[in-house]
């Protein structure tokens, strides 16, 4: 008996071990990259590095410009995408008995599989071709790279909520869509608000996309029809470039991304850990 009990000490104590080396294995590419960012990026911090815009050759600068214009592309796409892509979820979720639920499925399935140059070239030809390069083209882009995204978390989020609390309140009365708009949604919010973080996370780090429909701007915003600079942009085109003092703004840009989108994070955790919890 003791024999059998310390037989499957040793293999719990090694399957532990197991565990922790295969996390630490998996965390340290992770963190040498961090790490990379961080002490190349701090160099470029300053203050004219939040309050100045992109400078020429040799010039003292910033990015505040590429942080006006990320931010503004950022809003006008989660404006397109979000709403799409919750609406998509909430209806494969709750009409997935409908004709249409498998076609739009497919095709979520599928916009989510395609590669992020695809989706560029896709919003150069139907809206930057006509009206030029713009903020308009490639927050149209990196609201289609959302879309799956927020369709797939708010949809399985919706899942999770138990069909009980559906019945009990159709039994009381309570219409369909009162029933999803003011208990389903309400069940299943922390998800979604967690998929649209991801999803606009995923939208910060492109620059394909913002490349083929807005191209490169270094001057401050003037227009949703026009370009505007871009963070994600930044880090690409500076990281190639020559000149010194481009490369330390590229480590910089790659900084305060990262800081940004960690930000936005744990704000939102912060002010929503009280209500869905």
């Amino acid at each position: 008996m003791m024999d059998n009990y310390r037989i499957r000490k040793i293999k719990d104590r090694l399957m532990r071990i197991l565990l922790w080396s295969s996390l630490i294995i998996a965390m340290i590419p992770l963190f040498s990259i961090l790490l990379d960012v961080f002490i190349n990026g701090a160099r470029a911090i300053n203050i004219d590095f939040f309050l100045l815009p992109t400078p020429t050759v040799g010039e003292k600068g910033g990015i505040a410009n590429a942080i006006q214009g990320t931010l503004i592309t950022l809003g006008l796409a989660s404006i397109i995408g979000v709403p799409i892509g919750i609406m998509s979820g909430i209806f494969l979720s709750e009409y997935h008995d409908s004709k249409l639920s498998q076609p739009v499925r497919f095709i979520n399935d599928v916009l989510s599989g395609f590669p992020s140059i695809v989706v560029g070239i896709f919003g150069y030809v139907l809206i930057a071709s006509v009206i030029g390069f713009s903020v308009i083209a490639a927050a149209f882009s990196l609201a289609i790279i959302m879309i799956p995204i927020v369709t797939r978390t708010t949809e399985e989020s919706l899942r999770m909520v138990p069909v009980a609390i559906r019945e009990a309140a159709l039994a009381l009365g309570i219409r369909r869509w009162k029933t999803i708009i003011f208990i389903v949604l309400k069940g299943g919010r922390k998800g979604i608000v967690t998929g649209v973080l991801l999803a606009l996370a995923r939208i910060a780090g492109e620059s394909a996309p913002v490349l083929v429909t807005m191209g490169y701007w270094r001057w401050w915003f003037s227009g949703l029809n026009r370009p505007a600079s871009n963070l994600a942009l930044n880090i690409y085109l500076f990281a190639i470039s020559p000149f010194e003092n481009w490369r330390t703004l590229a480590w910089g840009s790659a900084l305060f991304l990262i800081l940004m989108i960690l930000g936005i994070s744990i704000l939102i955790r912060v002010l929503t850990r009280g209500k869905y919890e």
